[in-house]
């Protein structure tokens, strides 16, 4: 739904495509669809988005902004990024509000995963 003045889309650097579609399909259970060589996009995740064909990468010590993802279960996600090849570059902290770690995808982009259920 396209909401007057409201963010509506993301988009995010990617250096292998094919290893971004691999990962988030297997953690996450995304689908995507391939824009030429250098696009896919992605839909009905909690925003629509997209990766682009960069060899830069997003993380919280350069400034960018932080995407974070919630799960009821921060264990258990943690695993499985591991598993498809995400590294944990900050393990389960306690915030005000919950629980929450940080990983790195494959491209090297940071994310975050966050819970208010205990562990």
């Amino acid at each position: 739904m396209n909401i007057h003045e409201k963010i509506n889309y993301l988009e995010l650097p990617a250096k292998d495509l094919q290893a971004t579609k691999d990962f988030f399909g297997k953690v996450f259970n995304w689908s995507f669809i391939d824009y030429g060589a250098e696009y896919i996009a992605f839909f009905d995740e909690g925003i629509n988005g997209g990766f682009y064909k960069s060899d830069l990468s997003v993380s919280t010590s350069n400034g960018s902004a932080l995407i974070v993802f919630y799960s009821i279960d921060l264990e258990s996600t943690q695993t499985k990024i591991k598993i498809a090849g995400g590294s944990i570059v900050k393990p389960i902290f306690e915030f005000p509000g919950g629980h929450r770690f940080h990983f790195i995808d494959p491209n090297g982009n940071e994310f975050a995963v966050w819970s208010d259920k205990s562990i």
